[in-house]
């Protein structure tokens, strides 16, 4: 089981905050950081000081780390064309020396995209497919061919399909709990595939859907299977409770619903995920001043992993 940290920085936190976190995710030994892609905060945060740009902030940390992946979970398919997200992510997995990974999904949050004037489609899902088969397609035409693509939505003609990434492939993460489409377009195209914020026995429902879908495909080899759950770990019941109130949210509701108590707490219910399959833990830290936080799951939860 691999742990990596997942920021949410929509709800308030600069670059420079973003870095420090990075490199303490580094430092620690974890395997990853990754971070939302949302322009708007949610809830009560007022999100000082504004949203950052999940690529820009990527790129950035591409320079300054040299041992962690980094990626989005997930990138939102309404953001971007699929011809400039696949340069940018390819530019990024350049300047990182190949250590980037792209999640993508087809957008949700409708008030971020009247905040911002993005478009907010009504067939969000149909052209998010498309940009699946566009982005793959780009990375994997041969170098001085062009590639093609006529669709609903998109259409390409006489792409030279450049920059390409380090990577062959870059790897795309695909996640939700949709029944029939999700699992359809796993099968399909993704490395890994990510349950978040679901319930032990949902993650299993989930990941058996999709290996079912694998096997319909014709794919022999299933995607990673993952989770992303919110963490709150203390060395005491008190550090918990201190914790849980630093974010807003109850001690007995983040036992429920994350990854959150002493560190033999959690540790024992990363073991029940890994019992049906997941490999890889996206931690959510909602809190990216506490660094101490980190500290204490790299040394008492991730050493025992």
């Amino acid at each position: 089981m691999k742990l990596r940290i997942f920021t949410e920085p929509q709800q308030g936190a600069s670059y420079d905050t973003l870095l420090a976190v990075a490199k303490a995710t580094e430092d620690l030994g974890f395997d990853a950081f990754f971070r939302s892609d949302h322009y708007l905060a949610m809830g009560d945060s007022d999100g000082l000081p504004g949203p950052t740009d999940a690529w820009i902030t990527l790129a950035g940390l591409a320079r300054e780390t040299e041992r962690i992946r980094l990626g989005t979970l997930v990138t939102a398919a309404t953001f971007r064309l699929p011809g400039p997200l696949a340069i940018q992510v390819a530019q990024v997995d350049q300047m990182s020396g190949g250590r980037v990974e792209l999640g993508l999904g087809s957008g949700w949050f409708a008030a971020e995209h009247t905040a911002y004037g993005i478009p907010f489609p009504d067939d969000k899902f149909a052209r998010f497919e498309e940009q699946l088969a566009v982005i793959t397609g780009l990375w994997s035409t041969k170098s001085g061919d062009t590639f093609d693509f006529a669709g609903a939505h998109f259409q390409l003609s006489g792409s030279p399909a450049l920059p390409k990434p380090v990577q062959d492939p870059v790897p795309v993460i695909i996640g939700g709990t949709g029944p029939k489409r999700t699992p359809r377009l796993a099968a399909q195209y993704a490395s890994e595939f990510n349950v978040p914020f679901h319930s032990v026995e949902d993650s299993a429902r989930s990941f058996a859907r999709v290996g079912a879908a694998c096997a319909a495909y014709g794919r022999t080899v299933e995607p990673v299977y993952s989770n992303a759950l919110v963490v709150c770990v203390g060395a005491s019941d008190a550090e918990v409770a201190r914790r849980a109130a630093a974010i807003g949210r109850e001690v007995d509701e983040l036992k429920s619903n994350g990854l959150a108590g002493s560190p033999e707490e959690v540790l024992d219910k990363i073991g029940r995920y890994a019992e049906v399959g997941s490999r890889r833990i996206y931690l959510q830290v909602l809190d990216l001043q506490d660094l101490d936080h980190l500290e204490l799951i790299a040394s008492k939860v991730q050493s025992h992993l």
